[in-house]
């Protein structure tokens, strides 16, 4: 009888992990750690603010993602080293920097990834969705173009005038 049973466990078992479904493709495709390589175009939120951009966005397979992108190459030391920054130099830090985490999942049909907040440098966007626009060049290039114009409204695929070139990391 225990042999039945353990039998019958073993196929209740394959049976679920055959019937679990597959990752979509392009959700595979786009799991990995990127490097930010280019900026086309201005941010709708803050217009001219990349100037030589560098960043780091990692998707792993379980869902969870993280972005880390420095905005500006003239970043300043804070005078007092980095426990006595003042007020003014701490709001150039974050002016020039992002980063947030949270999970992520991709719609292929609508050729979006939309990164679902747990947390960000900037509190408002705690708990936020961004939806952007994927696509990749080749094997190694993914392009991201947020769907958001900065001011509520959403923006079409053809006019994103503001994507992120990202090149996977070996």
């Amino acid at each position: 009888m225990k042999q039945l049973f353990a039998l019958g466990s073993l196929l209740v078992f394959l049976a679920s992990v055959s019937a679990a479904p597959q990752p979509d493709p392009a959700a595979r495709r786009v799991t990995g750690v990127w490097r930010l390589v280019e900026v086309v175009g201005d941010s709708r939120i803050r217009p001219a603010h990349y100037d030589r951009p560098t960043g780091l966005i990692v998707y792993d397979a379980s869902g969870r993602m993280a972005v880390q992108i420095v905005t500006r190459a003239d970043r300043k030391l804070f005078d007092g080293g980095p426990a006595h920054g003042t007020l003014e130099e701490r709001a150039a830090a974050c002016d020039s920097y992002m980063a947030y985490y949270g999970t992520y999942t991709v719609d292929p049909r609508a050729g979006t990834i939309t990164h679902h907040l747990d947390n960000a440098l900037l509190p408002d966007l705690r708990g936020r969705n961004l939806v952007r626009y994927f696509e990749f060049q080749g094997d190694n290039r993914v392009v991201l173009m947020p769907q958001e114009d900065g001011k509520g409204g959403i923006v079409t695929r053809e006019h994103a005038d503001y994507k992120l070139v990202w090149e996977r990391m070996r």
